[in-house]
């Protein structure tokens, strides 16, 4: 969209977008940052299944990446397609599914007012009511951040970030395929799933809980469960760095899908999002690949732009009592940038396919 509507050359259009990604991911983390859970007594963010998923996220980005620079721009193309519209599917399947049980447990609520108001009974009315608002008093909307930040996760997720960043840094001073370029490479793998397996190790034992999944599931985890995971954030971050756009925009559906509530997914992967984000925006600015001054005014407007889509989002859900619109919000996008790069990819193909361009594979050691 940088390339099309304000005029920017790919090299500088992606470094760009890169910026505002960063930028509205951080307005959308500081804006529920001080926020809990909607139904449980813990951050919005969920920093256990962040530190579960995102130092695999980021080594599927760097798979992701060196495997664009293989594939032909009609085969990322077709993938984009293919993988958004299921995503867009799948989304909207679970926004049914989940707007259903909204409007079932809305006729609950009704139903036992109305239980309530025939007894007659102001007593046992006021008794059945104090248990409700005695938890809803317990059950804190904001708390200030010093008590709502996982500091241990955090540092953690921080030390993968500066690991991350310098070799890749190191990486990309080096020549494309030398033999240092590829040990800096592999050096990504034990950093990853070191602190993956040190959270699956903490949530097999049962010393970890990932409550956002829900209270009714089992304390400790299997090993088949933590190996899904863990192939859900490599492959996040795959096609991800592929597409170039970030495993945190593959990752929200399906936090969706592994059945983290709607406002919980989108923060957490908007989280997960700001590393992986912003290690390619210092990357960039210290290879010089983009201008400073368009790149600061245009992540200010990101910026802004996703505190008050934040704001607009939650008036809407307290208004309508339903977090389902977040999913569907969210399908909406999807399907639109499948629709939109999807149609730009198709005339670029088209293009290609009449002037006879080679379409194969690329070599990545030239």
């Amino acid at each position: 969209m940088l390339t099309i509507i304000i005029g920017f050359d790919a090299k500088s259009a992606v470094p760009i977008s890169k910026c505002m990604i960063t930028g509205a991911a951080l307005s959308t983390v500081y804006y529920n940052l001080k926020r809990r859970h909607p139904t449980l007594d813990m951050p919005v963010i969920d920093y256990h299944l962040t530190l579960l998923m995102q130092p695999i996220l980021m080594l599927g980005i760097s798979v992701g990446v060196i495997l664009s620079e293989i594939f032909a721009d009609w085969m990322v193309t077709i993938l984009l397609i293919i993988l958004f519209l299921a995503i867009s599917m799948l989304s909207f399947l679970k926004g049914v599914e989940t707007w259903k049980k909204e409007t079932k447990f809305k006729k609950e609520e009704v139903k036992r007012c109305l239980e309530s108001n025939g007894n007659g009974n102001e007593d046992n009315h006021q008794q059945s009511d104090q248990p409700r608002n005695s938890t809803q008093s317990e059950m804190k909307t904001m708390v200030p951040v010093l008590q709502n930040v996982y500091w241990k996760e955090l540092g953690l997720l921080v030390f993968v970030w500066v690991a991350f960043l310098i070799l890749q840094i190191f990486k990309n001073r080096r020549e494309t395929c030398s033999t240092l370029y590829w040990v800096l490479s592999a050096l990504q793998i034990p950093v990853s799933v070191g602190v993956t397996l040190y959270e699956a190790v903490g949530l097999y034992r049962g010393t970890k809980v990932i409550a956002s999944l829900g209270t009714d599931r089992d304390t400790k985890w299997r090993v088949y469960q933590l190996l899904l995971y863990a192939f859900v954030g490599l492959f996040a971050g795959t096609v991800g760095g592929l597409l170039g756009l970030g495993g945190g925009f593959i990752m929200g559906p399906l936090f969706l899908q592994l059945g983290v509530p709607p406002q919980v997914s989108t923060v957490t992967a908007t989280f997960a999002m700001i590393f992986s984000s912003s290690v390619s925006v210092v990357e960039y600015y210290l290879l010089k690949r983009f201008p400073v001054p368009y790149a600061l005014c245009l992540f200010a407007v990101a910026t802004l732009a996703a505190l008050v889509g934040q704001h607009v989002v939650r008036k809407i859900i307290s208004v309508l009592g339903r977090a389902s619109i977040i999913i569907f919000i969210l399908v909406f996008t999807i399907f639109t940038s499948a629709i939109f790069l999807g149609g730009i990819g198709i005339v670029k193909m088209t293009r290609n396919v009449k002037h006879h361009d080679y379409m194969g594979f690329e070599k990545l050691c030239r």
